[in-house]
């Protein structure tokens, strides 16, 4: 075989052995896994029936969570998915839920308002109403009967008396400075016996007044003064305890 003929043949079959070769070498390409969701996002909803209470009463305190790994409620601590509590705040209280998981957080709220009760209002004690409605009568000097000026005070002390027949009391006859101890002594006992005989016969039941004088013993006014004096000319009503 001549040359001219041997050569286009290796040519040939070393082009092929690198064609081969070059083939055994080629990387097949690998397929691309889907990219996973993310995971899905916490719910969370709360409620407080009923919305509204007076202090020392009771509320249900609801909720519901998905999607939730960790659920708290504030001043409650840590509570299950889902459930229910009673509540009995001391004043109105807002619970705070939070939710949290893998998707991220979520909240909600509640409010829970509590009334105080309204304070009732205080009876007075018939000690207290004697106080504050019984007046005292006032006379002029050196004398014991009642003045025209001082019956409507006297009216009125005899409607509450009649009103509070339980009540027993004292008539307190009283003086200025002026004159004796003795002589004060008879002219606050006549006062005091002067607004008695008037209250009895305005229908109030004697058995239940007692009389005294004091004279000028217990003024009320220390003031050596005509509206001083005028302050001791009187006829005072106590309880008899």
């Amino acid at each position: 075989m001549s040359h001219n003929r041997v050569r286009p043949l290796l040519y040939s079959l070393l082009a092929g052995m690198l064609f081969l070769a070059g083939c055994s070498h080629k990387t097949v390409a690998k397929a691309t896994p889907p990219t996973p969701p993310p995971p899905p996002s916490p719910t969370a909803t709360i409620h407080v029936t009923p919305e509204d209470v007076q202090a020392g009463q009771s509320a249900t305190l609801s909720w519901s969570t998905a999607n939730a790994t960790n659920v708290s409620i504030d001043g409650v601590g840590e509570v299950a998915a889902a459930g229910s509590k009673q509540v009995s705040p001391s004043e109105s209280t807002s619970y705070h839920l939070v939710a949290k998981g893998q998707g991220g957080n979520a909240d909600a709220t509640a409010r829970l308002t509590v009334s105080q009760p309204v304070a009732a209002a205080m009876t007075p004690s018939e000690e207290e109403l004697f106080a504050k409605m019984v007046k005292d009568l006032y006379f002029d000097y050196d004398k014991y009967d009642v003045r025209t000026s001082e019956q409507a005070d006297l009216s009125a002390d005899a409607n509450f008396f009649k009103e509070h027949s339980n009540l027993r009391f004292v008539i307190e006859g009283h003086c200025d400075e002026r004159g004796s101890e003795e002589y004060n002594m008879a002219l606050g006992d006549n006062r005091a016996q002067a607004a008695k005989k008037q209250l009895i016969s305005m229908g109030v039941d004697p058995s239940r007044i007692k009389v005294i004088s004091y004279g000028k013993e217990k003024p009320f006014c220390n003031q050596d003064d005509e509206s001083c004096y005028q302050q001791n000319r009187r006829a005072h009503f106590s309880l008899d305890r």
